[in-house]
């Protein structure tokens, strides 16, 4: 059974936000994970790119399909998570820890008030299962 931990935001598309001090942490929710299967390779965006929410900012690819991964907040860049370079399954397995994929510089983060909640998210994920 998949997690939504409740102090994440989420997108409709598979992508969760946290606020971390002055930074949002972002990843692929446990769901996504779970339906993408063994990730094989994670293209980050580079440190100091800049999007604006709704972009796409990085790909993930597993065994079954290459997803885009979208910023879920408009802002640059600040880190990425190197690791994920030579162990992408850190996102199979830890998706909220270990797995998160880039770290962005808000420019308002306020917008993290527009993504779903925990429970938006998780009906967003039944809705998909029916």
């Amino acid at each position: 059974m998949a997690e939504f931990p409740t102090e994440f935001r989420y997108l409709a598309t598979h992508e969760w936000a946290k606020l971390d001090g002055e930074v949002v942490v972002v990843g692929i929710s446990d769901h996504a994970q779970d339906a993408l299967g063994d990730v094989v390779y994670v293209e980050l965006p580079e440190v100091g790119a800049t999007f604006a929410a709704g972009d796409e900012a990085a790909v993930v690819e597993s065994v079954k399909a290459a997803s885009d991964i979208f910023a879920p907040v408009s802002g640059s860049v600040v880190e990425v998570n190197v690791a994920l370079e030579d162990e992408p399954e850190l996102v199979n397995d830890s998706a909220y820890v270990d797995g998160w994929f880039f770290k962005l510089s808000a420019d308002n983060p306020a917008e993290l008030e527009d993504l779903l909640s925990a429970e938006g998210y998780r009906q967003v994920c039944e809705s998909e299962e029916h």
